[in-house]
């Protein structure tokens, strides 16, 4: 990850459980560059609290009351656009993935996932990456590949990718960063944002929940993300 050894990263936790934070504030103090600025129990207090102390990235639950997780991350990303959102539900319903994404979070993660697969998700996030869990990837899949499923068709006409495209379409599919990329590939990470910035405009899609779903309804990419090892 691109992310200095040095730096810590500073992760602002919302859930309307207190169990719920007072094991992830036990957890993830305990992993390296890590730091637990707070933990609070609504999308209001964490407003407030943004305002106070700097946080690089928020752990944002979905279902609260007075204010959802959606909301929460659209107005952070109005107020705080520097503030990267990650997803923590147990909610895996595709249309709660999209929305959450469409409101501008970084990431979704389930509450099931590892200890160490939430640390990942932290720290390609806060290096300005995506990161959907493999759990979450198979629920997109599953709609995908679904006939009765409800497809939303992005472009009625298929993109036309370069070679080397094509090779970093596949590569976000496995969840590589930027930076694993331009490492596996041997070339500059701003070559790698340059053609992931084409990669969009090219598929007209806006998100990665989109331009995944968009790559496998066009045969772009491997059915099986799963089979691919990840960095």
């Amino acid at each position: 990850m691109g992310t200095e050894v040095n730096k810590r990263i500073n992760v602002l936790i919302v859930d309307d459980h207190q169990l719920i934070i007072d094991g992830l504030y036990a957890l993830l103090n305990g992993e390296q560059g890590i730091s637990v600025v707070a933990g609070v129990n609504s999308g209001e207090e964490a407003m407030k609290l943004l305002r106070k102390e700097h946080v690089d990235v928020v752990l944002a639950d979905i279902n609260m009351p007075k204010m959802s997780g959606i909301e929460l991350t659209e107005m952070i990303r109005k107020s705080f656009p520097t503030v990267k959102v990650l997803a923590l539900t147990m909610h895996d319903e595709n249309s709660l993935i999209n929305k959450m994404i469409e409101a501008g979070a970084s990431g979704y993660v389930l509450k099931s996932t590892h200890i160490s697969d939430l640390c990942n998700a932290i720290v390609s996030v806060a290096d300005g990456s995506k990161y959907l869990s493999q759990d979450v990837q198979s629920v997109i899949m599953r709609n995908i590949c679904n006939p009765k499923s409800q497809i939303v068709q992005f472009q009625p006409k298929v993109a036309k990718l370069s070679k080397r495209e094509t090779e970093i379409l596949n590569l976000i599919a496995q969840e590589y960063t930027n930076e694993a990329i331009a490492e596996k590939l041997f070339i500059g990470k701003r070559t790698v944002e340059t053609h992931r910035r084409n990669i969009f405009a090219k598929t007209k899609t806006k998100t990665i929940v989109g331009l995944i779903r968009y790559a496998l309804e066009n045969n772009l990419i491997d059915r099986d993300p799963t089979s691919h090892p990840n960095v």
